[in-house]
């Protein structure tokens, strides 16, 4: 089978050509093709010699993924549901500001974490995605907008990895789709403009910042481990302790000099003021060995199958007046594309529920409901 040079990072690719008997600069020519001018076919590249073109259309492909549906929202959001195959789908999102593009990026073909207030999780898990199914969603993105919006320049300059899926439980794929978004040669990227989000893999985090260090977010949601349990059930293998120390690991080679703490708000569960004031303890309890972070605060988006309801503003702006009062830089993230079901936790594609999610996720709203935790960490009925 012909090999689908997304698959590479520009070293890949240099390894690629030399198998053909091709020198180093030969790759570099054939990646700027691919990710600065989007080319498709070999036949676009004409500094290409015509000999090494005919090699390369008996030994290689440039494969995209197919979009199966694209959604607009009366915002400028837009949101691409792309086939992966096998019946499974992954969306990616645009989100348009005055100063920045940034496209948020599948990882997964669904979740296997299965937090309790994203839609994503419970679909349930299906595979996880090829680099080059991950870079072929910012390779979509940016040509079909600078066509769109009759653009040459580059559109998109942020890249979240908080579409579909953990990407840390995909960390072999992730990392070169990482250095292709980063390469010069290819979307030229800065690290502190590409951004992975993780629900917590603590060793998979200390790996990411030896490898390839990018912003990084991490998907906090609780003050407390009893909390976290519920919402987040990765907690339960890597305890909220664990998860500071790895943050104080990480920001030692971060291109940023904080943590980005990603909070979901759900109301009368992790919204109340002694949430927020536990969050400040813990903050400070860990800012000795550099946690330096910001709090970025999520409005819910309901599902019916979550159990959960949204805070109210006035709720979410108190609970930020803590944390900004005890010095904590907070935010308070504005939804985009609810319309078109594009918002945070919203991404879930037409795909089917492969692994009795349901069943699942129905006993932990028993868990959460009978009996409520406290934030001392003992139990009373609601």
């Amino acid at each position: 089978m012909t090999a689908n040079l997304l698959d590479f990072d520009l070293d890949g690719l240099a390894a690629f050509c030399e198998r053909l008997g091709e020198k180093r600069f030969r790759a570099t020519q054939l990646f700027r093709w691919i990710h600065q001018k989007g080319a498709s076919s070999f036949d676009q590249m004409s500094d290409l010699a015509k000999s090494l073109r005919e090699k390369l259309a008996t030994t290689a492909r440039i494969q995209g993924l197919e979009a199966i549906s694209q959604q607009m929202s009366a915002d400028g959001t837009i949101k691409w549901l792309f086939d992966v195959g096998d019946g499974n789908a992954v969306e990616a999102v645009f989100i348009p500001e005055d100063d920045r593009g940034t496209l948020c990026v599948s990882s997964q073909a669904g979740c296997a974490v299965g937090c309790r207030f994203c839609s994503t999780g419970h679909q349930g898990f299906s595979r996880n995605l090829k680099t080059g199914e991950i870079v072929a969603q910012l390779w979509f993105a940016e040509f079909f907008l600078r066509q769109h919006l009759k653009r040459s320049d580059r559109v998109i300059t942020n890249v979240v990895m908080m579409g579909m899926g953990e990407p840390l439980q995909n960390y072999d794929e992730l990392v070169p789709a990482l250095r292709v978004m980063l390469d010069d040669h290819g979307y030229g990227l800065s690290r502190r403009r590409l951004t992975v989000s993780t629900s917590g893999v603590v060793p998979m985090m200390d790996r990411l910042a030896q490898d390839c260090p990018v912003a990084l977010a991490v998907s906090l949601h609780a003050p407390n481990d009893a909390l976290r349990d519920n919402l987040v059930p990765l907690n339960r293998k890597y305890p909220i302790a664990e998860l500071m120390e790895a943050c104080n690991r990480y920001l030692a080679h971060a291109p940023r000099d904080f943590i980005t703490f990603e909070y979901c708000m759900l109301d009368g569960v992790n919204d109340q003021p002694e949430h927020a004031r536990e969050l400040v303890a813990l903050v400070r309890k860990y800012a000795t060995g550099g946690v330096w972070c910001k709090f970025n605060l999520i409005p819910f988006n309901p599902f019916p199958a979550s159990g959960l309801k949204r805070s109210p503003v006035e709720r979410v702006q108190a609970f930020a007046k803590i944390l900004l009062d005890a010095g904590i830089v907070t935010t308070v993230r504005k939804t985009r594309g609810d319309d078109i079901d594009a918002a945070c936790g919203q991404l879930a594609g037409d795909v089917k529920d492969r692994t009795g999610v349901d069943e699942r996720m129905a006993r932990q709203r028993k868990v959460m409901l009978h009996p409520v935790v406290t934030l001392a960490g003992k139990s009373e009925e609601t």
